[in-house]
């Protein structure tokens, strides 16, 4: 999970084609550096049960993974007024899941032509990157490899290049809290705790 920066170039117009052109230069927010797997993002028991009924049986898309204390703290970087409700939903002695990776390091789901999974039922982090919000602050990822975040100097030319508003940021962002079992909104009281909660598999 890369830092939080605002970017400093600027294009002015939508750019539907410009994860095309990033994946076509190299790696994308689809690869991992191998060995960079544990610090993964969180995959939901809802948002995983949301990718099954569309590819009908787990085909190897998912990994159980430890709570390190390397990933914790990632956490506790996204959202860091909220380190206390983090270590209650993320335990050192607990797991969580992610998606699963290739050798290289590539998302399973990750095909020749981009993501394999239909747009809605994709993991709500893989549709709000590069964006992200902290408290009431919309920001992006500073990311080298990011093709969007390099060709546009602020917050603004990000969201028109990727055509979305910062009211569609914001709600994904609050609904990625909920599916990772925090409150939709930073302050409030955190919530039963329903998606958050894996079965350990055999």
């Amino acid at each position: 999970m890369p830092p939080l920066i605002t970017p400093k170039v600027e294009t002015d117009f939508c750019d539907p084609h410009v994860c095309k052109r990033c994946a076509d230069q190299g790696s994308t927010c689809c690869n991992l550096e191998p060995g960079e797997e544990s610090e993964c993002f969180p995959i939901s028991e809802m948002e995983r049960e949301r990718i099954l009924e569309v590819i009908g049986s787990d085909k190897g898309g998912f990994v159980q993974e430890a709570n390190r204390s390397s990933f914790v703290e990632n956490m506790k970087r996204l959202f860091p007024k909220e380190g206390k409700l983090i270590d209650q939903l993320f335990p050192g002695a607990k797991f969580h899941l992610r998606l699963a990776t290739r050798t290289d390091g590539s998302c399973v789901f990750l095909e020749a032509d981009g993501c394999g999974l239909p747009r809605e039922v994709r993991p709500y982090y893989c549709l709000l990157y590069p964006f992200w919000v902290t408290g009431r602050r919309l920001t992006v990822f500073l990311s080298s490899g990011c093709l969007v975040v390099n060709e546009n100097r602020d917050v603004a030319g990000v969201l028109r290049a990727m055509d979305m508003t910062d009211a569609e940021v914001r709600m994904l962002h609050g609904r990625l809290r909920l599916a990772w079992g925090l409150p939709p909104e930073e302050g409030m009281p955190l919530l039963e705790q329903a998606f958050t909660r894996y079965k350990k598999t055999k």
